[in-house]
């Protein structure tokens, strides 16, 4: 039995409430946050944002362990972030991770970056494509239009 579940939240809560508090964090670190976009690739990633110079991270929110075991897919995210971090909630078995991604820890009310990510700089097209992506998908979710 993991920490979710110990505590009464089911796997889709403990995710909204980690992706909330990284998204505040993101916030708070001069980004814009976006949950739940495509990448080019077919995947989807859980929290993309956006800093104030162009830079672009991706975190995996991460809510058991037993979440952690089935998905595997977050290895396809790094060519499409300058910064991929795992975003956990206080009480995620933090050893199981593997070392290299940035490590955030979360809850309902914001975050705190335990291990940076390391920088790992997008090619100009890339990075262009993606941010006119991220502009587009941010502008229609603000008009209702899911894209």
């Amino acid at each position: 039995m993991d920490a979710a579940t110990l505590i009464g939240l089911s796997r889709p809560e403990t995710t909204g409430i980690v992706t909330r508090g990284a998204a505040r964090l993101f916030l708070a670190m001069g980004y814009a946050p976006l949950a739940e976009v495509s990448l080019p690739n077919g995947r989807r990633a859980d929290l993309m944002a956006l800093g104030p110079r162009g830079e672009i991270a991706i975190a995996e929110v991460k809510s058991s362990l037993e979440d952690f075991r089935v998905d595997r897919k977050w290895g396809e995210y790094a060519p499409y972030c300058d910064a991929f971090y795992f975003a956990v909630g206080p009480h995620f078995p933090r050893e199981i991770l593997p070392e290299g991604p940035g490590l955030i820890i979360a809850d309902g009310f914001g975050g705190a970056v335990l291990t940076e990510a390391p920088p790992t700089l997008l090619a100009p097209a890339r990075r262009k494509a993606l941010t006119l992506a991220f502009g587009r998908l941010a502008a229609m979710r603000a008009l209702g239009v899911e894209g």
